[in-house]
């Protein structure tokens, strides 16, 4: 390749089926990355899905299905057709088949010129649909969805219910079949009127064979999933979690098949049966991924909402009538109508009509927002009064709300640094399992008491079922899930899932003043007139003046006499004077206002206001004057006010034990006079965009790791460069790409939630991994039999068997507490819920 050159890279996201513990993680990435022209890859086990990026002129996502297909397990596919308009012959269908198949994801396309149709197998792409469309409109014909898909959240949920459903169903059949045989034989064991009732209506040996009827259904009936997955993993030498239950189970089952039906082959003292081993281990291991299935499909109940505030159909005005048509049908430039109470469905501006809108999931603002032709409507968003149409702008997977849930998605299917650890124990951990049993088994043929055999094998079996790779693999991405859901919740969206990780680092906050700290708009916040002069008159005439003017300040103290309904007369004259003020007639008197040297110009002294002018300018606001008729009327101060919300979030910052910066491209005097209002311990002030970056190297170098708030655009250098960009976002421009981190409202004590949750999802990882690392290393030896020299403890492979079931429970309903997360700052915005929260974490 030549230096420099670029090669593209197409990124794809696969469902995979078949994945139950981290080794099948392992296994996956290690056969996606082992595919030349894969450039990186990364599997996910409670998305049950795999993030891959290649090279397109190298490879084709079938490919990746292929070779995920030869590791073990199966990826998922899914279907749609579309009607294509325009072709005319043969040559059309090739080319838009070949169109087709050059999308990513695309696993084959076939085109029928009779019908007009194309059906598309994909690898399961959310905005693929989108793509496939402008494939074919660039291949110059046009295409619309005939069957269109029911959603990619619908089919996961099907998925996800269908699974559920399935383990519900092999549960209670095990369990129905693998009670009698407990029954039997732990019975005769314990009770001996149980004992006594076998020997005198079976018999011993007949409840033998009773025994081995009923855990053959068990083992090859509900049990034979873990046989076909584990042995051909065993055979590739790939041995995974169903490896280790199908080599446990079936040594006790076939040591048991051979103590039944061919006594002779054993010593007397080691004619023993374990078929309830076998069937107990199949029944609790199933009740486990029972519960791990369950809980699964509750960490991804924030996307669920999330998706579940797109509408799903849209009425659109096509040849002057209104048709309501599916979402993913909607054109960019259709006229969409938008009834009282009805979800907007896509982003769009208003072109007739108007409304109040409820736009609290995106902006956090409580209050509906008036919208009337002009103003811009997002997706997802409530109309709650009158009746207007719109003209889509934004559709699929360009509508804001698409890209939050992308962002989440993205969050959620990362892997933190500390994941790292785990897969490097993950990738010999079942290997070394099965190595432990097997010592375990020759060590108590060697040196066991009598019956040796008997004890090797129930040792080695119990070794075999204890270790649980499961909890493991699902420490990580079950916390990372939960945890980046209840963010977007709270109004947080991690765009990178390794700020997750960081942010919790993070010595010092830095933000930008205008917009982060204060609202980004300049108001009047101070009129006061001199004796005997009327403040609505002055602030009628002033207004008026200033109405002829562009300048910000004008414009703020034209709208502060609009809000008082005040009516401004016409100006004549006008005059601007640059660095002094303006001036002009108003109904026939003269108006000046302008700053204090425009008054001395006029000849005008400014000392009776001294002491208003001096708190102005503690205040970090610089006064304004107004004379009328040539005489002085008015002090005047317009600022950018801060934000109700920002000495709160300085506060809380400081009680996580931060130091707080602000860095400002202000006057050094207003930027320390508002710092000192708000508690800010640091001022960098007068900066440019490039002086940010060096402000943010040096607070850095002072403090230690550095996050940077601000509205992610004239901020993007300092929020590249800061170890967490963290940018203020109001919904339109939510997908900003130098932040790791987007508050979707406008409130600074995002920020405090924002770390508060990263240290809790890491508090939260850390025991997950605590536990199941822990799990491992204490009882592995404890089934090994270390402990029987000492106390004669050994461990029976039913009870390891629950053990394991129980450490995956645990693993994720550890993980699910944070949904139960408070936010240490509230900041009113959270987006809805399909139910209340229960409980504080």
């Amino acid at each position: 390749m030549a230096a420099g050159k670029t090669v593209p890279i197409d990124t794809i996201d696969i469902s995979i089926q078949g994945m139950t513990c981290a080794s099948c993680v392992g296994r996956v990435e290690k056969a996606i990355r082992s595919v030349e022209g894969v450039t990186a890859a990364n599997v996910n086990l409670a998305t049950e899905r795999a993030h891959v990026e290649f090279v397109p002129s190298a490879i084709t996502p079938t490919g990746v299905a292929d070779a995920i297909r030869a590791a073990g397990y199966e990826p998922s596919e899914d279907a749609l057709e579309l009607k294509i308009d325009g072709m005319t012959c043969a040559s059309c269908v090739n080319r838009v088949e070949k169109a087709l198949k050059r999308v990513p994801g695309v696993a084959d396309a076939s085109v029928n010129l009779a019908t007009e149709r194309a059906s598309i197998r994909y690898l399961g792409d959310p905005d693929i649909v989108g793509r496939l469309i402008g494939a074919v409109e660039q291949a110059g014909y046009e295409a619309t969805v005939i069957r269109p898909e029911d959603g990619r959240a619908d089919r996961e949920r099907a998925a996800r219910e269908a699974e559920i459903a399935g383990l519900r169903r092999s549960l209670l059949v095990a369990a129905a079949l693998t009670l009698p045989v407990f029954g039997f034989e732990m019975g005769s064991h314990v009770i001996p009127a149980v004992h006594d009732w076998i020997m005198g209506t079976l018999g011993h040996r007949n409840s033998w064979y009773l025994q081995f009827a009923l855990s053959t259904l068990v083992l090859f009936g509900p049990g034979l999933r873990f046989f076909r997955k584990g042995i051909p993993a065993l055979l590739r030498r790939a041995p995974d979690m169903n490896s280790l239950v199908a080599l446990g189970t079936s040594a006790a089952y076939a040591y048991s098949v051979v103590a039944t039906f061919l006594p002779g082959v054993l010593p007397a003292p080691m004619e023993n049966v374990y078929y309830e081993a076998a069937a107990v281990i199949v029944t609790l291991i199933l009740l486990g991924r029972f519960f791990e299935a369950k809980a699964k499909g509750r960490t991804s109940e924030a996307i669920k909402r999330l998706m579940g505030l797109q509408a799903k159909t849209a009425r659109v005005v096509r040849s002057g009538e209104a048709l309501e048509i599916p979402l993913n049908q909607v054109l960019s430039g259709d006229l969409v109508q938008v009834r009282p109470g009805e979800k907007v469905p896509v982003d769009g501006e208003l072109v007739e009509g108007s409304s109040f809108v409820d736009e609290s999931m995106i902006t956090g603002e409580p209050v509906p927002a008036q919208k009337s032709p002009g103003s811009e409507v997002v997706g997802g968003t409530i109309n709650r009064t009158g009746s207007f149409t719109f003209r889509a702008t934004r559709i699929g997977a360009d509508t804001v709300l698409a890209q939050i849930i992308r962002m989440v998605e993205q969050a959620q299917g990362s892997k933190l640094p500390i994941q790292a650890l785990v897969d490097r124990v993950t990738a010999w951990f079942v290997p070394a399992v099965m190595a432990a049993a097997a010592l375990t088994f020759v060590v108590w043929l060697l040196v066991g008491p009598d019956p040796a055999l008997t004890f090797a094998l129930v040792n080695a079996v119990a070794v075999l079922i204890i270790a649980c790779p499961c909890a493991m693999g699902l420490a990580t991405p079950t916390s990372i899930m939960v945890g980046t859901g209840r963010a977007a919740e709270l109004g947080v969206l991690f765009r990178q899932g390794e700020a997750l990780q960081s942010l919790k680092e993070v010595r010092v906050v830095a933000l930008d003043k205008t917009g982060t700290l204060t609202e980004g708009r300049p108001e009047l916040t101070d009129f006061v007139t001199a004796p005997g002069v009327s403040e609505a008159e002055a602030l009628r005439l002033v207004a008026a003046v200033e109405s002829r003017s562009e300048h910000p300040v004008a414009q703020a103290i034209v709208a502060a006499a609009e809000r008082r309904g005040l009516a401004l007369p016409p100006a004549e004259g006008f005059e601007a004077e640059p660095g002094f003020g303006v001036s002009a007639s108003v109904e026939g008197r003269r108006v000046a206002v302008g700053a204090d040297r425009f008054m001395t110009k006029l000849g005008l002294s400014v000392t009776g206001f001294g002491d208003i002018a001096a708190r102005l300018g503690a205040e970090g606001k610089s006064p304004l004057y107004a004379a009328i008729d040539s005489r002085l009327a008015a002090i005047v101060a317009v600022a950018d006010p801060i934000k109700p919300s920002s000495p709160e979030a300085v506060a809380a910052l400081h009680a996580l034990g931060l130091k707080v910066a602000m860095i400002t491209g202000d006057n050094r005097r207003t930027a320390e006079a508002i710092a000192k209002r708000i508690g800010i311990d640091e001022v960098e002030a007068e900066v440019l965009p490039d002086g940010k970056v060096e402000a943010v190297k040096r607070l850095r170098g002072q403090h230690g790791p550095i996050a940077f708030v601000g509205d992610g655009i004239n901020d993007a250098p300092a929020l590249a460069e800061a170890d967490i960009g963290i940018a203020i976002g109001t919904g339109t421009d939510i997908a900003i790409e130098s932040a790791d981190v987007v508050l979707m409202s406008g409130d600074v004590r995002g920020v405090v939630n924002a770390i508060a949750l990263s240290k809790a999802t890491i508090r939260n990882i850390r025991q997950n991994l605590f536990w199941a690392f822990a799990y491992n290393v204490l009882l592995i030896p404890v089934a090994a039999g270390v402990l029987y020299p000492v106390d004669g403890t050994l461990l029976s492979p039913v009870i390891a068997a629950g053990a394991m079931a129980l450490s995956s429970v645990f693993v994720l309903g550890n993980a699910l507490r944070l949904r139960r997360f408070k936010a240490p700052a509230a900041s009113g915005h959270a987006l809805p819920r399909s139910r209340t929260v229960e409980g504080v974490a």
